[in-house]
């Protein structure tokens, strides 16, 4: 093991639709941001406080076509993979800087309505090595605990 690790699992819902471009290879990328959500309580006010995070998200090849074909605004996705930082020319000159998270596992979280054409809900997509079963089903289940007062 080289000692490092570089890994992000994220539940959150997509902030717009799939983005997809194929290259002349047969090759193609897909991009969309993801939404995560921080809720406490403020103490000095009692006021519910919630913070929005925004991720931009890359799925490569047959991963892609899965996202873009069953992923819309305002679903719900588990994605899982590393970050990569990528840099920039700006048609202004300026060197520009992004964070991705390039996904190698994701499973749908949303249900589709009646006569939707689109993949069951919970449909988990491998693209390296999976995740421990065990692992992703108590993400899952923790997910649906109540918030506490803390902000972390």
């Amino acid at each position: 093991m080289s000692g490092t690790l570089n890994k992000v699992m994220l539940i959150g819902h997509l902030g717009d639709e799939v983005k997809i471009h194929y290259f002349e290879g047969g090759g193609c990328i897909a991009r969309f941001p993801l939404a995560t959500n921080e809720t406490y309580t403020n103490r000095q006010t009692g006021e519910k406080v919630t913070n929005t995070d925004w991720h931009n998200i890359v799925v490569r090849n047959k991963a892609a076509e899965i996202c873009e074909k069953y992923l819309s605004k305002g679903d719900k996705v588990y994605v899982e993979g590393r970050l990569k930082n990528r840099q920039w020319q700006g048609e202004d000159g300026n060197t520009r800087y992004t964070t991705e998270v390039h996904v190698q596992d994701f499973t749908f979280l949303s249900t589709k309505k009646e006569g939707h054409d689109s993949a069951p809900a919970q449909k988990t997509h491998s693209f390296e090595r999976p995740v421990q079963g065990e692992a992703k089903q108590n993400m899952v289940a923790n997910e649906a605990e109540p918030d506490d007062d803390l902000p972390f």
